[in-house]
């Protein structure tokens, strides 16, 4: 056998190994449930029992452009009438007790932007069973949101701690830094305006951040928390045979999400005249899934 012939069968025993190895690889791989969040300003604007809702009179709002947002929640819920807690639950982010009640770890938040992965679980480690709705409890959002001060219009960051209760150490806008070390109820929210030097904080009222929950009536949540609900337009299924990943979009409402009280009846958000925030609640929850 001459050295061509001895070459050649190398090539080919390194390509058979190469492509065993990558095909094992692909076997290996196991299917994923992944979980990912999308923002619609023209999605159905609902009120805490996921009915429509509009903007109360003497108050004003606008649509943000969503930069970010976090949850602390997963679950998979079976039927209307599962009660929170007792379907799938397939996260729960760190909790401490640092800031003296047990509050959210703001430091170990995932925060993501709209499509990016949020959570990806295997599909081995989640219950058989079939599932209506979907309950996620979140936590933090950042998004652009637009002033007037003396008669000129700027546009801003906003970020909004909606969960029922969050330890922050610092956190950031640009180069805004808010240094809190302490737990802060739903509502805490700071602003900073781009490329001019002006920052703010506030807390909006207690209760007053809107959670859709259109099974209220047979599965309550706790006042204060943001554990929003969806249903699915077809119910998820899984049977423990799944090949493929399953992804799950979060559809969220903004519209008109960011609200404040109105001093001059503009429908222009205005802090310097003494307009302040009262809602920053996402206005329902639209879940998909494609197999």
């Amino acid at each position: 056998m001459n050295w061509r012939v001895n070459l050649f069968i190398v090539f080919v025993l390194m390509a058979f190994f190469s492509c065993t190895d990558k095909d094992d690889e692909l076997v290996n791989e196991e299917p994923q449930l992944i979980i990912k969040f999308q923002f619609d300003e023209n999605q159905i604007r609902l009120n805490n029992l996921g009915q429509p809702s509009s903007v109360p009179l003497g108050n004003a709002a606008q649509s943000p452009v969503f930069n970010s947002i976090s949850a602390h929640y997963f679950e998979l819920a079976p039927n209307a009438y599962t009660q929170l807690g007792q379907g799938a639950v397939l996260y729960h982010a760190p909790e401490t007790l640092q800031g003296g009640d047990l509050a959210i770890d703001f430091s170990y938040s995932k925060i993501v932007s709209e499509g990016e992965v949020f959570l990806s679980i295997p599909l081995s480690q989640v219950t058989q069973g079939n599932y209506e709705y979907v309950r996620v409890s979140l936590s933090y959002q950042n998004y652009n949101v637009s002033v007037l001060n003396s008669g000129i219009d700027y546009s801003g960051v906003l970020e909004s701690f909606v969960g029922y209760n969050t330890y922050i150490a610092t956190h950031s806008i640009g180069n805004n830094i808010f240094n809190v070390n302490a737990n802060k109820l739903q509502g805490y929210w700071a602003f900073a305006l781009n490329e001019y030097p002006y920052s703010t904080f506030g807390q909006a009222p207690q209760n007053a951040t809107t959670v859709p929950n259109p099974i209220a009536s047979t599965s309550p949540i706790q006042p204060g928390s943001c554990v929003v609900t969806g249903k699915f337009l077809e119910s998820l299924l899984i049977n423990g045979t799944e090949a493929r990943d399953v992804v799950v979009t979060l559809s969220l409402s903004v519209n008109n999400s960011f609200e404040w009280e109105e001093v001059n009846f503009d429908g222009k958000y205005e802090p310097s005249a003494g307009e302040k925030v009262v809602d920053m609640g996402l206005r329902g929850l639209i879940p998909s899934y494609v197999k």
